[in-house]
């Protein structure tokens, strides 16, 4: 308890009271709780009649915004508080007193605070539902009630780990090529604004024809001078409205999923992740306890795709009815045959999380793998990309040179 109170860190509060004059007197004042601020402003002869927390913007004060990765380092740490013995509430102090964000410590000293009155854990997250999702709510809960909790969080915490470092593996393997075709269209354009026209100036005064490449190159610089403005601002609506549609058609999003898993190169690392996101949900829910059609229900929702999230639905239907997981699954002929064999097994043997836990690790291993040869492979084939891009707007301003060269 000591620990507890040298970590709590003062609380402004807000009071109204009177003096021994009887006058009115109000302000704000640091203190540990109302009974001791109360007890503070007697001594200084104010008698008060209302003394509350000083409210806060919602996690507004500054820092960062909370993102996955923190939720994720926030899960392992109290995993670890826990497994060490730490009271509930105490572990939440001791979180919050190392986080460098202004934001996630707000959010793990308001849940702390949720808790302290006498609320479950689970409960307090579902309050925040843009940081806790309801499959990391369930779990907590199961946790809870099978009075496993330390055990669970630990849990929750490898799974949250897992699936954010298969998160950035994808994203990684995206922003490359990206950020690659990003840079090739803006050095293009810059050579269309900028160097062609100098060139034109040059062409001018040749007075005779101009080769057709050049021709075409010198009409793309003039139009894209008269109209860059024009082009850029429809660049960014097309990208603000693709993302707008993304979020709300689900019909547009599902065919943008379905899309991208068609794509060469990027789309068997999709699936790779997809697979493995699929088994390390369904293994961690499972293995809480979870019962399996509800386990689905969260696997479905965790897939990180609209295709594969329809046919987890359609196998919870199956499953339903009494059909096995592992028949629902080959019937649903979405997943590679590894994963229905290894889920066979492990409904034959009882250990259905163990084997599905070994399926998630095998495509979060293949992932990586994936994700370093893509990167090798598409070194070379950006460096050609921009040698024509470049290479060929040289070649069509240089060409008349040459060729006038050759006259002389």
């Amino acid at each position: 308890m000591a620990t507890a109170k040298a970590i709590a860190k003062p609380t402004i509060f807000i009071y109204k009271g009177v003096d021994k004059k009887g006058n009115k007197m109000s302000g704000e004042i640091d203190g540990s709780s109302a009974a001791i601020v109360k007890a503070q402003l007697m001594k200084q002869g104010i008698r008060a009649s209302t003394v509350r927390k000083k409210p806060k913007p919602l996690f507004g004060g500054g820092g960062k915004a909370i993102g996955p990765q923190d939720i994720a380092i926030f899960s392992r740490q109290m995993a670890t508080m826990m497994k060490a013995g730490v009271p509930l509430v105490q572990s939440f102090e001791i979180v919050a007193d190392g986080l460098e964000n202004p934001r996630l410590r707000e959010l793990v000293l308001a849940i702390r605070e949720d808790v302290a009155a006498g609320n479950g854990f689970a409960v307090a997250l579902t309050k925040h539902p843009k940081y806790f999702d309801e499959l990391f709510c369930n779990l907590v809960d199961a946790g809870e009630q099978s009075g496993a909790l330390e055990t669970m969080l630990d849990r929750i915490a490898t799974y949250k780990e897992k699936t954010e470092k298969i998160k950035a593996k994808i994203k990684k393997a995206m922003t490359y090529p990206i950020s690659v075709v990003v840079v090739a269209i803006v050095v293009t354009g810059i050579l269309l604004v900028k160097v062609v026209p100098q060139f034109a100036e040059t062409f001018s005064s040749f007075g005779a024809n101009l080769p057709a490449f050049t021709l075409f190159v010198l009409g793309l610089s003039e139009f894209t001078q008269e109209w860059w403005f024009i082009i850029f601002a429809g660049i960014v609506a097309a990208v603000f409205l693709f993302k707008e549609m993304v979020a709300r058609s689900s019909t547009f999003a599902f065919q943008v999923d379905k899309l991208a898993l068609k794509l060469p190169v990027v789309g068997p690392i999709l699936y790779n992740s997809v697979v493995a996101r699929f088994a390390r949900t369904l293994s961690t829910t499972f293995s809480a306890g979870v019962p399996l059609i509800d386990a689905l229900t969260s696997v479905s929702g965790a897939c990180g795709n609209m295709l594969y999230r329809d046919a987890v639905l359609r196998i919870r239907e199956e499953v339903s009815t009494g059909i096995q997981l592992n028949i629902s699954i080959r019937a649903s002929k979405m997943f590679p045959s590894m994963l229905v064999q290894m889920t066979a097994i492990g409904e034959e043997s009882g250990a259905l999380d163990s084997m599905l836990d070994k399926v998630a690790e095998f495509y979060e291993d293949a992932v990586d793998n994936m994700v370093d040869n893509l990167t090798a492979l598409l070194e070379p084939m950006i460096m050609s990309v921009l040698g024509v891009l470049v290479g060929g707007l040289m070649i069509a301003m240089y060409m008349p040179i040459f060729q006038l060269g050759a006259v002389v």
